[in-house]
This record gives structure tokens, C-alpha cells and sequence, in this order.
């Protein structure tokens, strides 16, 4: 009786730790994509380096960049001197009257080699490389983003992200210039900001980016030492393996819900000063892809785990299954045998050390994906494979072991 109390209280606290540990696995996830991500130089780089050829971004690129350079040609004035010119040199007053009604036209036109020579300029290398400069200071601009700190070409006021294309109009100008629209000249110098992302929640998600960077480095490994502990203060530790692995997968998976949730309502709400809905949504989507791999990776992680730590218990599917692998084991090892193919002393050691084996290859495994950079749930299901395959064969070695041990037993 005097052990009851200490029972419960161990139960308790592991259940305890367990349920945290399961909480902290999607807030872990966080601090390390703001960590190493958000705010590391490099992979912001290589996370954003595509939106500058994201179809979006770039047609609400040449739309900023066509309205700020704004050329301002009256063609309807034009077209009026011109009919005027004409009817005096001998055109019949009909044509001339249609000829002043192409001012319309003739705006159109000018219009349509603004936007011509903006798109054909953000399709070039200029875009990329303002992109990429605006990249190689990424560090600045988002630790400015989310801490309110730095300066760069991508910018944040308030809760307003914006991307500075001044520079990418001073060419379009030049090349309006160049294909003879002279009245480009006279444009004054712009200081065009195309707003990329708007969110008046972002001040207070400063904040919260202070603190997850603050605790990236250690949250992390915290969530895998108190689900370590809670799983061995459990008398049944397998069964709390399972429990612990589904109950992190369930709350990554909440977290993920909850990222749609948000990108939906974000995009619903999108306020008047962003031009374009659809690159709002590529730059949301770029951002947070690594967070949602993760989250996904977590997921199939916990389900993995769980399914076997099922598998290697005491059930009466688990113990069928094991069995009929090893019945298939020794029908393959018995047609080796026939037809004079040996597993000899290395299909006895593995016999005899098939459980330490089995262990070993999880540990290493486990270990290479734990130092894997950016691990996918592709690369967790590679994994799975690779110790399924390592299982089948060793099973099969072992299987040979049993039959080089049968053998000599017949024979003593």
C-alpha cells in the first residue's frame, strides 16, 4: 500500500510531462522556422529567392512600375493639331474630324508600350538582381520585420512589408526614352514602394519574434527531453511512446489547420494599399513553406513512431504479423537451403544478436535524420523504407541462422 502514492504521482507526472511535451512540439517547430529561417540569412534567401519569378509578384510588379512611371502624353490635344494640320493641307474635313477622334487611341497606345517595356523589364535579370540585393540584405530587412530593426530595400512601417522598385522605374524610363517616347524624359525621379504584405497584427508579432529567438536554440531540445522523461516515468513505456508521438503529430496537425484558417482569412482581408491579392498570397505561401513542411514532416514522424511502437508490442495483430514475417523468413531460408545457398556463422550471429542489430540501425537512422538538414515527410518515408528493408533482410539472416543451427542439431 505504502507504493501506491509514489505510482500515482510518477503516473501523474508523466502524464503531465507528456502532455506538455506534446504541446511544445508545434511551438518548437516555430521558434526554429523564425530561428533559423526568418531570421538566418541564408535560407531567407533561398526561401524567397523564388518570388522573383513568381507570375504574381511580377505582374504586380510591372502594374506598380507602370503607374509609377506614369507618362502623361495628351493625345487627344495631339490628335487635334494633327487633324488641324492636315484639313489646312488639303485633307477633306471628314478624315480630318476622324483623324481628331484617335486621342483615346492614341493614349492606349502609349499605355501599352509603358506596361510593354515594365514587363519586359521585370522579366529580365534587372528584377532578379534588385530581387536578389534586396535578398543578400535580408537579414536586416527581416529582423526589421519582425523586430522593428533595419533598414533594406524591402522595408516595414508600421505593419506594411514593401519592396522599394525605384530603381527598376529609372530603367523603364530610360527605355521608354529610348524607343522614342520623348515625353519620358521629363519624369521626375520616383520613390515607388510595391507593398508585398500588410498585417496590422504585426507590431504585436514582433514582440512574440523577440522572444522565439531568444528560446530557438533551446525549446527544441526541451521538447524532446520532457517527452523523454514523461515516456520513461510510465509504467508502460511503449504504450506512452505511442501516446506521446500521436499526441505531438495531433497538435502540429492543429497548428496546420490553423495556418489555412489564417491564410484564408488573411487573403479575405486583405487591406486597400496591397495591389495584388494573388502575390500577397505568393509571398504569404513562400514565407511560411518550410514551417508547413515541418509541420507536415512532424506529423507523418509522430504517426510513424506510434505505428511502431504498436508493432512491437505484445497485441494480438502485432504478434500475427511478426510471426507470419518470420514463417516467411524460414519458407525463404528452407528454399535457400535446398538449392545449397548458405547464411553460415554470419546468419548465426544475426540470430543470436538480431534484437541489438534491429536497435542499432534505429539508432543510427534516427540519428541521421535528427542531423538532416530540413528533413521532409519524403525524406521520413525514405527512412521508413530503408529500416523495413534492413529488417527484411536481417529477418532473412536470421532465418538462415535458425536453419544452420537446426542443421547441426540434426547431425549431433
Amino acid at each position: 500500500m505504502s507504493a501506491a502514492p509514489g505510482r500515482i504521482a510518477r503516473a501523474t507526472v508523466s502524464a503531465v510531462l507528456i502532455v506538455v511535451a506534446c504541446v511544445l512540439t508545434p511551438v518548437a517547430l516555430l521558434t526554429v522556422w523564425v530561428h533559423d529561417i526568418a531570421l538566418d540569412t541564408d535560407r531567407y534567401v533561398t526561401t524567397v529567392a523564388p518570388l522573383a519569378t513568381e507570375p504574381a509578384v511580377q505582374d504586380a510588379a510591372v502594374d506598380r512600375m507602370a503607374e509609377a512611371v506614369d507618362v502623361r502624353v495628351d493625345g487627344r490635344r495631339a490628335a487635334d493639331q494633327l487633324g488641324d494640320w492636315l484639313q489646312s493641307q488639303g485633307l477633306p474635313p471628314a478624315a480630318a474630324t476622324a483623324i481628331r477622334g484617335l486621342g483615346p487611341q492614341i493614349n492606349a497606345a502609349v499605355d501599352g508600350v509603358v506596361k510593354n517595356i515594365a514587363t519586359r523589364v521585370v522579366h529580365s535579370d534587372a528584377f532578379a538582381t534588385v530581387w536578389k540585393d534586396a535578398n543578400e540584405r535580408a537579414h536586416s530587412a527581416v529582423v526589421h520585420a519582425l523586430t522593428g530593426e533595419g533598414r533594406g530595400a524591402v522595408g516595414v512601417s508600421g505593419g506594411t512589408v514593401t519592396l522599394d522598385v525605384g530603381t527598376l522605374v529609372e530603367q523603364v524610363k530610360q527605355d521608354l526614352v529610348d524607343a522614342g517616347l520623348a515625353p519620358a524624359a521629363k519624369i521626375p525621379s520616383v520613390d515607388k514602394q510595391l507593398v508585398l504584405f500588410q498585417s496590422e497584427e504585426l507590431e504585436q508579432v514582433r514582440d512574440g519574434a523577440r522572444l522565439l529567438d531568444v528560446v530557438g536554440h533551446w525549446l527544441p531540445v526541451l521538447t524532446v527531453v520532457v517527452g523523454a522523461a514523461g515516456v520513461l516515468l510510465a509504467r508502460r513505456r511503449r504504450r506512452a511512446l505511442a501516446r506521446t508521438a500521436l499526441g505531438a503529430a495531433f497538435g502540429c496537425a492543429v497548428v496546420a489547420i490553423g495556418l489555412v484558417v489564417a491564410r484564408r482569412y488573411y487573403l479575405d482581408h486583405l487591406p486597400a494599399a496591397v495591389q495584388s491579392d494573388a502575390a500577397a498570397a505568393a509571398v504569404f505561401d513562400t514565407l511560411l513553406r518550410f514551417l508547413r513542411d515541418a509541420l507536415r514532416t512532424a506529423i507523418v514522424l509522430g504517426v510513424v513512431v506510434a505505428l511502431g511502437a504498436y508493432l512491437i508490442g505484445p497485441g494480438r495483430l502485432p504478434v500475427a504479423l511478426r510471426r507470419g514475417c518470420d514463417r516467411t523468413a524460414d519458407t525463404v531460408a528452407g528454399w535457400a537451403w535446398r538449392h545449397e545457398i548458405r547464411a553460415g556463422r554470419v546468419g548465426v550471429w544475426a540470430q543470436t544478436h538480431r534484437r541489438s542489430i534491429a536497435l542499432s540501425v534505429l539508432a543510427v537512422l534516427a540519428f541521421v535524420f535528427a542531423v538532416w538538414n530540413t528533413p521532409t515527410a519524403l525524406t521520413l518515408v525514405v527512412f521508413a523504407i530503408v529500416l523495413l528493408a534492413v529488417l527484411a533482410v536481417l529477418a532473412l539472416l536470421a532465418a538462415g541462422g535458425r536453419a544452420e543451427r537446426a542443421q547441426a542439431t540434426h547431425e549431433g
